[in-house]
C-alpha cells in the first residue's frame, strides 16, 4: 500500500512493538504527530515538558524494560535539547531511537529556521545516526536503526528526517523485525584458558558490571559465583544482577564502594570482570587497581579489553552465552578460607551513618523496608544517587536506574516517568537532590497531566552535596556557588504543578509519608530536610588506589 512518510515512520514503530513514545511536536514534525494522531489507540504518546525530558523517559522506558526506547522532536532547539538525554543513553548503553524531522531538502545547509546539523552534533554521541532525504529508503532506514540500537553492545540511534520525506508518498510493506543474532565470538581454546585460570585461583573476585544487566545474564552470574565460590561486587550499573542480601554480596567497587568491596578486589589474585569497563571512578589509580591480582575480563565490546586495565585472559561475546559455557565447564571451586576472610571483613568495615537525625541513608532503607526492596529506583546525580546505591538493597536487575557514565544531574525524573510507563506494575521512585530537581522539575506537570504515580523524593540539603562534600575536604571549606539558601518551596513547586507533596522534616514522618504516597496512587513528592554536611562515605580520592577508601572515622582519626 502507498503512504505518506509520517504514516511510514509510525508503521514501522508499529512493526517494532513501539507501544509508548516519549516526544514533544513542532513545525517540521508536524506530519508525523498527525499520523501518531491517527493511532493513538495503538501508540501512546507521552508530551514531555522538555524535548530533554522525553529522552530521558526514553531512557528509563529502556532500561527498565529491556526494549527499545523511542523519542521524537522537531528540528533546530527541538533537536538539540535530546542531546544530553542521548549522550546519556550512550555512556551507558542504553537502546534508544531519536526520531527528529529537518527543513525540507532544499532548505538544508542554507540556515534555515531552526536548522541544525542534528546528526553532525550526535555523531560522537550514538552508535548510528542518519539523515533520509529520500522516502523510498525510510521503512529501511528505521528498521535499521532498531536491529542497531538493541544489537551487541546497543545504544542510541539517531534517525533525521527531512519534512518533505514526511509529506512525499512510497509504497510500504510491512516486515518483521531484524533478527540479532547472538554469536559466541571466543573459541574453546579460550574458554579452557579461562577455565583454567579460574581453577588456578585461590582468591578470586567477581566484579558485575552493566553488561550482565544488558545481556539478561543474572541467573548465569549466580551460578557463576557459586561454581567460582568467590565474593561479588558491582558497579553502578551493575545494581541488582546479584542479590544485595547475599551473603557473597560485598556491595559497590570504586570511588564510594565499600571497603571490603575495595580491599577484597586490591588483595585478590584473580578478579573476574563480568560486563564492565573498568571506569576510572571504579579503578581509581590504574597503576595500583588489584595490582596482586590476574584478570579475565568478559565482554561483548572487543574495544573495552585492554582499554583501561590489561587483561590476562579476555572473552569476547554475549556475557550470558559466555558464561552459560563457562559454567558447564567448571568444576565446582572451594575457597573457604577466602570466603571467611571477607566475611570478617564485612563485619570489620559494615556500612554506617549518623542515626541520630534524618538522613539519606536512613531514607533508602525505609524505602527498601516499605517497598520490600521491589520497587523501581531511579536517581540523579551526586551523594543522594551514592547513597541509593549503597542502602537500598537491590536484589533483581533493572531496577536501579542512574546516570552512570554521564552523571547527568536532572536524569532521574523523566527516566522514572519512562520506567512507570514500561513497568506499570512495579512501584517507581525517583531520588534527587534539589541541586538535580531544579533542573527538570517541570517534568513533575507531565506526571501530573497524565497522573502516572511516580513518587519524586527530593533529598533536600540547601546545597549542592557532592560539589560541597569535595569543597569540605579538598577545597579548603570555600563553599563557591554551592549553597542554594533561596526561598524555593518545592511543596508549592510541586502542588503548582499539580501534584500531591508531604514535607518531611523527622525520621518517624518517613515511613507514613512513603506509604501514604503509594496509597494516595498519583504523583507525590516528598520534600526530605536533612542536614547540609551530610558526607558519603567510604569515598576513594580521585586518582588514588581504592585501597586507600576512607570514612569518617578515618577522618577524625587523622
Amino acid at each position: 500500500m502507498v503512504l505518506t512518510g509520517a504514516e511510514i515512520v509510525v508503521e514501522c514503530l508499529k512493526e517494532q512493538g513501539v507501544d509508548t513514545v516519549f516526544g514533544y511536536p513542532g513545525g517540521t514534525i508536524l506530519n508525523v504527530y498527525d499520523a501518531l494522531y491517527q493511532h493513538k489507540n495503538e501508540i501512546n504518546h507521552i508530551l514531555t515538558s522538555h524535548e530533554q525530558g522525553a529522552a530521558h523517559a526514553a531512557d528509563g522506558y529502556a532500561r527498565a524494560t529491556g526494549k527499545v526506547g523511542v523519542c521524537l522532536a522537531t528540528s533546530g532547539p527541538g533537536a538539540t535539547n535530546l542531546v544530553t538525554g542521548i549522550a546519556t543513553a550512550y555512556m551507558d548503553s542504553v537502546p534508544i531511537v531519536a526520531i527528529t524531522c529537518n527543513v525540507n531538502l532544499p532548505l538544508l545547509g542554507k540556515d534555515s529556521f531552526q536548522e541544525v546539523d542534528i546528526a553532525g552534533i550526535t555523531m560522537p554521541i550514538t552508535k548510528h545516526n542518519y539523515i533520509v532525504k529520500d522516502v523510498s529508503i525510510l521503512a529501511d532506514t528505521l528498521r535499521k536503526a532498531f536491529a542497531i540500537a538493541r544489537s551487541g553492545r546497543p545504544g542510541p540511534v539517531l534517525v533525521d528526517i527531512t519534512k518533505d520525506v514526511t509529506a512525499n508518498s512510497f509504497a510500504y510493506e510491512k516486515k518483521e523485525p531484524l533478527a540479532i543474532e547472538k554469536k559466541l565470538k571466543c573459541s574453546d581454546e579460550e574458554l579452557k584458558e579461562a577455565v583454567k585460570l579460574i581453577e588456578q585461583a585461590e582468591k578470586p573476585y567477581i566484579y558485575v558490571g552493566g553488561g550482565a544487566v544488558i545481556s539478561e545474564a543474572y541467573q548465569e552470574v549466580r551460578e557463576f559465583a557459586q561454581n567460582v565460590d568467590a565474593p561479588v561486587c558491582d558497579t553502578l550499573m551493575g545494581k541488582g544482577v546479584y542479590d544485595g542480601h547475599d551473603e557473597r554480596y560485598t556491595g559497590m567497587i570504586g570511588m564510594h564502594g565499600t571497603k571490603t568491596s575495595n580491599f577484597g578486589v586490591s588483595e585478590c589474585d584473580l578478579l573476574i570482570a563480568l560486563g564492565a569497563r573498568f571506569s576510572d571512578r571504579v579503578v581509581g589509580n590504574p597503576k595500583k587497581f588489584a595490582e596482586h591480582a590476574k584478570v579475565l575480563h568478559i565482554d561483548i565490546d572487543a574495544a573495552e579489553i585492554n582499554k583501561n586495565i590489561k587483561t590476562d585472559v579476555s572473552l569476547v561475546g554475549d556475557l550470558k552465552d559466555v558464561l552459560r559455557k563457562l559454567n558447564s565447564q567448571l568444576t565446582k571451586q572451594d575457597h573457604a578460607d577466602w570466603m571467611k576472610h571477607i566475611a570478617e571483613l564485612k563485619e570489620k568495615f559494615p556500612l554506617s551513618y549518623d542515626d541520630s537525625m534524618l538522613s539519606c541513608p536512613y531514607i533508602m532503607e525505609e524505602i527498601d523496608r516499605v517497598t520490600k526492596g521491589e520497587a523501581v529506583i531511579t536517581t540523579d546525580v551526586g551523594q543522594h544517587q551514592m547513597w541509593a546505591a549503597q542502602y537500598y538493597k537491590y536484589s533483581m536487575p533493572r531496577t536501579f536506574l542512574t546516570s552512570g557514565g554521564l552523571g547527568t544531574m536532572g536524569y532521574g525524573l523523566g527516566a522514572c516517568i519512562g520506567a512507570k510507563m514500561g513497568r506499570p506494575d512495579k512501584i517507581c521512585i525517583n531520588i534527587a537532590g534539589d541541586g538535580c530537581f531544579r533542573m527538570n522539575m517541570n517534568e513533575l506537570a507531565t506526571a501530573s497531566r497524565y497522573n502516572i504515580p511516580i513518587i519524586q523524593v527530593v533529598i533536600n540539603n540547601h546545597v549542592l552535596g557532592m560539589v560541597r562534600q569535595w569543597q569540605t575536604l579538598f577545597y579548603g571549606q570555600r563553599y563557591s556557588q554551592t549553597v542554594l539558601n533561596d526561598n524555593v518551596d518545592f511543596c508549592k513547586v510541586a502542588e503548582g504543578l499539580g501534584c500531591e507533596a508531604i514535607l518531611v522534616t523527622k525520621k518517624e514522618e518517613v515511613a507514613p509519608a512513603i506509604e501514604k504516597a503509594i496509597t494516595l496512587k498519583k504523583p507525590v513528592l516528598l520534600n526530605c530536610i536533612i542536614p547540609e554536611d551530610d558526607k558519603v562515605f567510604p569515598m576513594v580520592p580521585a586518582g588514588a588506589p581504592i585501597s586507600e577508601a576512607f570514612d569518617a572515622k578515618d577522618l577524625a582519626a587523622k
